[in-house]
């Protein structure tokens, strides 16, 4: 249905009248789709989805046509004691978010491979159920299966409860490539920081500057992401721990105390690593992020969410409160890390 990168969009049909007629209804299939996704109403989306797949069958729609993250692949061929290739067509973010779904898909399959973005590859080959991983390319996988199936369909394929989708965390690291080595003495809060999301969607991303009352609250910055022209001239103290190769970075911000974030593959991998993560949303965000100031996603996120388009100035005094006040309450009660910034109340 719909992905980070955008929404998908009907095959062409012929026939004008008929061809907008059946564009108008999909709209309307996506939009309920997209309204349950939101709702967290997993069991509605999976039934519009069941409609969909039904639809795709008996109008013997391609699998295998057009950009490839408009593609629709499983068919509904069973899973059980088959070898499943898991193509992973959307976005770094995509891919981190469902690939939660190994695990129960592994229990009933006879082989999982899947074929990822080459900058996901270390870390995915280290998932619960995977046991093959490929890098992607334009090309064909080469490898044997007998169903094929795209990574973001896999929550419908499995019919993914609430129970299953708040599994976390399900990404592990390689301690060996963290940046970031904490003295044991060490008392302070360390904040990691992403502000710029992809050029595709300018409204996911925050001027770097808007930050600077972050460092007032006590905490240490750390910038997990390169300055641009854009970013300077740079007003408050931070630290450089950018990398340049994901598995790093994912060890690297699990030595710090909370990540803040805009929407983008960051956002992801902190949550699936369960790590302290604090997301800030456009008005409009996507559906994934519900309508409340938690997501079952990812059950160590708080969001945090404009209220008017474009209206970051308003989320950051939100921010920079709810962090002065944990860590205030972290300085007065010397709480584990996870405890203080998974703690609601501490801020409400």
């Amino acid at each position: 249905m719909e992905c980070a990168e955008g929404r998908r969009v009907p095959e062409p049909r012929v026939g004008g009248s008929v061809q907008l007629a059946m564009a108008n209804s999909y709209d309307e299939v996506q939009n309920d789709w997209a309204a349950a996704m939101r709702a967290h109403d997993f069991a509605r989306a999976w039934a519009i989805n069941e409609d969909d797949l039904a639809r795709r069958i008996a109008e013997n729609a391609p699998k295998h046509q057009g950009p490839r993250h408009l593609q629709h692949i499983w068919r509904g061929e069973p899973l059980a004691g088959a070898r499943v290739l898991v193509r992973c067509y959307h976005g770094l973010g995509d891919t981190l978010q469902f690939i939660r779904f190994a695990a129960p898909l592994r229990k009933i399959a006879r082989e999982v491979v899947v074929w990822v973005q080459p900058e996901l590859l270390p870390l995915i080959e280290r998932v619960d159920g995977v046991d093959r991983v490929l890098p992607l390319h334009d090309g064909e996988p080469d490898v044997d299966y007998d169903i094929d199936i795209e990574v973001m369909e896999l929550g419908f394929a499995l019919k993914a409860t609430r129970v299953t989708i708040e599994r976390a965390p399900y990404l592990t690291i390689d301690a060996r490539q963290c940046r970031f080595r904490r003295d044991p003495a060490d008392q302070a809060i360390h904040i990691g920081l992403v502000w710029r999301a992809g050029d595709w969607d300018p409204r996911r991303s925050i001027d770097l500057r808007l930050l600077a009352p972050l460092a007032e609250t006590g905490a240490r910055l750390h910038l997990l992401q390169p300055l641009t022209y854009r970013d300077r001239p740079l007003s408050f103290p931070c630290n450089d721990l950018t990398c340049a190769e994901i598995p790093a970075l994912a060890a690297t911000i699990s030595q710090l105390d909370l990540i803040v974030t805009v929407d983008t593959m960051m956002a992801h991998l902190a949550g699936a690593l369960a790590l302290p993560v604090w997301t800030m949303l456009c008005h409009d965000c996507d559906w994934r992020w519900g309508s409340a100031d938690t997501t079952p996603w990812y059950p160590t996120m708080r969001l945090f969410r404009q209220t008017r388009a474009n209206d970051w100035p308003s989320v950051v005094p939100q921010l920079t409160k709810a962090l002065r006040d944990t860590v205030r309450q972290r300085t007065q009660e010397r709480l584990p890390r996870k405890e203080v910034f998974a703690t609601k109340e501490l801020t409400s």
